[in-house]
């Protein structure tokens, strides 16, 4: 049965292998064990109970909350040929009528439903009366009251399997915590052997936090460098979202607004122009998003703080579906936190601690100083040990010494200590730059020895270092209403007893980079782009119906111009090729013969292999058989034009993933004495090696993360056995 499943992946999906876990869980779904399955947006959930259902003699149905992603979904099998529809209360009473029909004479495959539609009797009697193989339940986090979006409707589904003794029940999910989990199984009474949680890791998404300082002007630097690009901006209120929207267009941006206040006809055209690449960003609430299936979304902007991080990873879960760089950028303001803590005040009883603590959660993401993915992913039960995801904006940073910023930590706190401990960080800055305004002045806090000694640096450089000072534990944060005190290790800073390290520089630069790594030709690209518009364009459909991105890429990459060369291109199956392969062959063939471009036929498949090889092995295998061969260092630095630091990164990795190695040859950069070497050592007895951060704490903060990369080599190349 594998070999058939493999088969309509490569016939009718166009791909060439599966993606993690799709294959165990597909064998499962044959073997009509129940099954929940965890996998991130992206990670190809939908292909676990499509492939299966075109083996199966019956039907699958696919219980879905969102109508827009069954319309999605069903425009998308269409194209490759799979009979499938929907039912749900979009449809005019003539086309529901007609779907019902289809389905009752045996025609559809696939069925899409919204619970409340399904639980209706007389879809369950017409369901009775067909060979119903699988049901499958999408956003399965519904059913658990411990969900993010719980929906009592989800419960009750549970209450057919009886009516259904042949199906099997699959439950799907992108953001679900290990109690989530358990909570659906109980409910579906599945067993527990037969739950696959692939990787939450979604390793093509760039996560950076930065914080909320002057969010249009951050807003418009990043836009700057992804022009052109498809995107989606989150807002906290529907007047944000306009406001937002009219700076944006006024600024010269394709943006349109989205939001509960908008009339369902201007929402769904909207929504429309986004899908359909009519414009480029979308400004919106929560309420967009759900039902949003549309692969080449390049970022995602939480301009407001999200309310959890199960929203937050799901939000930017709709962000490089296609497999391709996507950013995502959040904005990170205290002043959200009291927004957000004003609503979670209106709840009860658990749900109010329930909310509380998944707000504290996405707080510590936000303020955590290493990779990002260790918070993200240890939320949802996952392990993550890699320390440089290289990825992340904390990783990305490289190895960047620290300043004393102890008179300025003086300062700042001193200000907090003579205004009570009770004021917000916006409040003290004031007072810091000489503010005259009326807050100030009506408190007499222009009276203060504090007021204006700190006009040497601008309000973003304060705010920083009163978020360092919070994250160093100098400082605590009030989070009902905001006020700042100084904890024990501050008042120890505040007279001198403690050295505070940290960054005076809050510029960041929003870099461009290629979404992947292939060397494609970007004016090809853009030609067959343009095609693609206009073909769908006519038929009514988005763009990525008829191609996602990374299929264009690899046109533009590897030139097909035969129907062998083209089938092998990704997400090309039979339906496409016979519906589009020969219109793309000739857009291709004419854009070679214009260009002067040799056409040669080759194994795509191979050199896809060959590229994706290369890419991967220079990260960090070539640089540490280079550095073991016994080149020098400065021979290495020059040839691959990189830092010192991003040497000794591409070391680390290759000491854990292939082999420890002698850095010997490093130790002349080392900055720490041998009396300091020896505790560090000590020190990795005590904590152990995996992450960096504990031992830097415990030493102080004395010891560069450079010298520390160093001596945990030589400690693990010393302990090798």
């Amino acid at each position: 049965m594998i070999k058939k499943a493999e088969g309509i992946l490569s016939k009718i999906f166009g791909y060439h292998s599966f993606r993690p876990l799709q294959k165990e869980v597909i064998e499962n779904i044959i073997s009509k064990n129940d099954t929940l399955v965890i996998m991130p947006t992206g990670g190809g959930k939908s292909l676990t109970y499509q492939i299966p259902a075109l083996i199966f003699n019956g039907i699958t149905v696919v219980v879905s909350p969102l109508i827009s992603l069954m319309k999605d979904q069903v425009e998308q099998l269409s194209e490759l040929g799979v009979n499938a529809l929907f039912l749900n209360s979009s449809l005019s009473q003539l086309d529901y009528q007609f779907n019902v029909e289809q389905v009752r004479n045996g025609n559809v495959k696939l069925l899409y439903v919204a619970p409340e539609t399904l639980m209706l009797e007389r879809t369950l009697e017409l369901l009775e009366k067909l060979d119903v193989d699988c049901i499958t339940i999408d956003e399965a986090h519904c059913i658990s009251e411990w969900g993010h979006d719980f929906r009592p409707v989800y419960r009750e589904i549970a209450t057919l399997k009886p009516r259904f003794p042949d199906a099997v029940f699959m439950a799907l999910t992108a953001t679900a915590t290990p109690q989530v989990q358990n909570d659906i199984i109980e409910n579906l009474k599945f067993k527990k052997s037969n739950r696959f949680v692939a990787s939450f890791n979604r390793d093509n998404l760039f996560l950076q936090v930065v914080e909320k300082t002057f969010p249009l002007k951050q807003t418009l630097n990043f836009l700057e460098k992804h022009k052109n690009q498809s995107g989606i901006i989150y807002c906290f209120s529907r007047k944000q979202v306009d406001e937002l929207t009219a700076e944006l267009d006024e600024h010269g941006y394709s943006v349109k607004p989205y939001h509960a206040g908008l009339s369902d006809n201007e929402r769904m055209q909207n929504q429309e122009k986004f899908i359909k690449d009519d414009i480029s960003i979308i400004v919106a609430t929560v309420a967009f998003g759900m039902g949003i299936n549309k692969p080449n979304v390049r970022f995602v902007i939480h301009y407001d703080l999200p309310k959890n991080i199960e929203s937050y990873y799901q939000e930017i879960g709709r962000a490089g579906r296609d497999g391709l760089r996507a950013d995502c950028l959040l904005l990170f303001g205290y002043g959200d936190i009291n927004k957000i803590n004003y609503f979670i005040d209106q709840k009860e009883g658990r749900e109010k601690l329930v909310a509380k603590q998944h707000l504290d959660k996405l707080i510590r993401y936000a303020e955590t100083y290493t990779c990002r993915r260790i918070p993200l992913l240890t939320y949802f039960g996952e392990e993550y040990y890699q320390e440089n995801c290289g990825i992340c904006d904390n990783c990305n940073r490289g190895v960047k010494e620290l300043t004393d910023i102890t008179v300025e930590s003086q300062k700042f706190m001193s200000c907090v200590k003579r205004t009570g401990e009770i004021f917000g960080a916006m409040h003290i800055v004031d007072i810091l730059l000489g503010s005259k305004n009326q807050k100030v002045l009506d408190k007499n806090h222009d009276k203060l020895s504090t007021y204006g000694i700190g006009k040497e640096h601008p309000r973003e450089v304060w705010l920083s270092i009163s978020h360092q000072l919070i994250v160093r534990g100098l400082l605590t944060k009030d989070f009902e209403f905001g006020g700042l005190q100084i904890t024990d290790r501050g008042y120890a800073a505040l007279k001198g007893e403690v050295e505070v390290k940290g960054k005076l520089d809050v510029e960041t630069k929003f870099e461009s980079k290629s979404i992947t790594n292939l060397e494609y030709d970007k004016k090809l690209f853009g030609v067959l782009r343009s095609a693609r518009k206009n073909i769908a364009d006519k038929s009514g459909l988005p763009p990525y119906a008829i191609f996602p991105d990374k299929t264009l890429i690899e046109m533009a990459t590897f030139f097909p111009t035969t129907e062998k060369d083209m089938k092998n291109i990704h997400g090309i199956g039979e339906a496409k090729y016979n519906k589009y392969g020969a219109k793309f062959i000739l857009f291709i063939s004419n854009y070679c013969q214009k260009f002067n471009i040799p056409v040669v036929s080759s194994n795509i498949i191979n050199k896809r292999n060959v590229v994706g090889g290369i890419v991967k092995k220079l990260k960090y295998k070539i640089i540490g058989e280079e550095f073991k061969s016994g080149k020098s260092v400065d021979a290495i630095l020059n040839e691959y034009n990189m830092k010192i630091d991003t040497l000794v990164e591409h070391l680390s990795k290759y000491s854990n993933l292939v082999e420890p190695i002698n850095p010997v040859m490093l130790f002349n950069i080392l900055e720490c004495d041998k009396r300091t070497q020896k505790i560090v050592y000590e020190q990795f007895e005590k904590l152990g090696v995996e992450l960096l951060r504990p031992v830097f704490d415990a030493m102080n903060e004395t010891v560069s993360y450079i010298d520390l990369r160093i001596l945990r080599l030589n400690y693990l190349f010393q302990n090798k056995n």
